[in-house]
């Protein structure tokens, strides 16, 4: 009971420290000039500041640091090369939300963040050979990273999905409990409710009209984040109960990204555009042009996060390898229908997809 205590705890001063250091970032990228300029592909009319995500991670980071450090003694090689993973992706996001990055060295610096995760936390074993798992674990994150850093596109919609996910990881942490994996689940779980206090705490100055955007560094750490704790608890899952197909857990909770970013890819590849080049052709601007509303957009956004929280919880419960699967296919097939019905939603397609401009993703 004291550690359900103590993950609220979390949570809350989550919320509380970044909801009291977020204007103290707004005022320094104003000091220092780090916002967003408008161009065509955007939404927002206004230069914004950036460096919410310097918010949000600074957040997280001292909370981690504090609860799991200090107060529960875990420091080891793991927790070291994750939160040094973490720190480097955050760079790499400042570096592009200043400068610009091409996305070769934007891919690099993902690899090796990705790298200093796999190799200090030991997680290549579950799915088979090194040959086998290192490609699929590096798509997995690499892709989700992108995918996130897409979806930031539209007020409020990434900093409110993602704590709702941070939420559902805690759900998988707290349901998959056993006494064997119980230190491994208690850190997951207390991970996930700082992170998810830390977004949600950022979430009313980023909500529709947003005050700071997240900038790369904060939807690539979000990335980063959600990634690995896929990583994470499918392992536990999968040892745990002694199957791979508890691997679907994650894939499960995150499908609406995979979504995203799967029908992007897809639609500007048959319609001869750059995939890496950003646009308003996401199912979030499909979306808000559907309701004519970034507010109903974010909302919409939410509540199909939250459901999929909501089935991932259901299965879990129900302990369940057959409405594990079912329960994946049947949201893969509702996402193909979705997509289908948002492809025939007109969307601007800016120039930029088109030929090389000095508006980055």
């Amino acid at each position: 009971m004291e550690l359900v205590y103590k993950y609220f705890a979390v949570f809350v001063l989550g919320i509380v420290a970044v909801y009291f250091i977020t204007p103290l970032i707004i005022k320094l990228a104003k000091k220092w000039n780090f916002v967003d300029n408008p161009c065509a592909r955007k939404i927002h009319k206004e230069a914004v500041p950036l460096m919410g995500g310097v918010a949000v991670f600074i957040g997280f980071f001292i909370l981690t640091v504090f609860v799991i450090v200090i107060n529960l003694h875990a420091l080891n090689l793991r927790l070291l090369g994750y939160l040094a993973g973490a720190v480097l992706i955050v760079v790499v996001g400042l570096i592009d939300d200043r400068k610009g990055m091409q996305p070769i060295p934007k891919m690099i610096g993902q690899l090796l963040s990705c790298l200093l995760f796999i190799f200090s936390n030991d997680v290549l074993g579950t799915m088979g050979p090194i040959w086998i798992s290192l490609p699929i674990i590096l798509i997995w994150m690499i892709g989700l990273m992108n995918a996130f850093n897409f979806l930031d596109n539209m007020d409020g919609v990434l900093a409110g999905m993602s704590g709702i996910l941070g939420l559902g990881f805690y759900a998988i942490s707290f349901l998959s409990k056993t006494p064997a994996i119980e230190p491994l689940t208690n850190i997951i779980g207390l991970m996930s409710m700082a992170f998810a206090g830390s977004v949600l705490g950022f979430l009313p100055f980023n909500f529709n009209p947003a005050k700071i955007f997240l900038g790369d560094a904060g939807s690539m750490f979000i990335g980063y984040f959600l990634s690995t704790m896929g990583i994470l608890s499918g392992n536990l899952m999968s040892t745990s109960k002694g199957n791979h197909i508890w691997l679907l857990i994650p894939v499960l909770l995150l499908s609406f990204a995979i979504f995203d970013i799967t029908l992007v890819s897809y639609t500007r590849r048959r319609d001869g555009r750059r995939i890496s080049q950003g646009g308003k052709d996401h199912s979030t601007h499909r979306i808000g042009n559907a309701t004519g509303s970034t507010k109903v957009t974010a909302v919409f956004v939410y509540i199909i996060n939250i459901i999929l929280v909501l089935a991932t919880i259901l299965v879990l419960q129900m302990d369940s390898e057959i409405l594990l699967i079912f329960s994946t296919l049947l949201f893969a097939i509702v996402f193909i229908f979705l997509g289908k019905k948002l492809d025939k939603i007109p969307v601007v397609i800016t120039k930029n997809q088109l030929k090389v401009t000095e508006c980055k993703e």
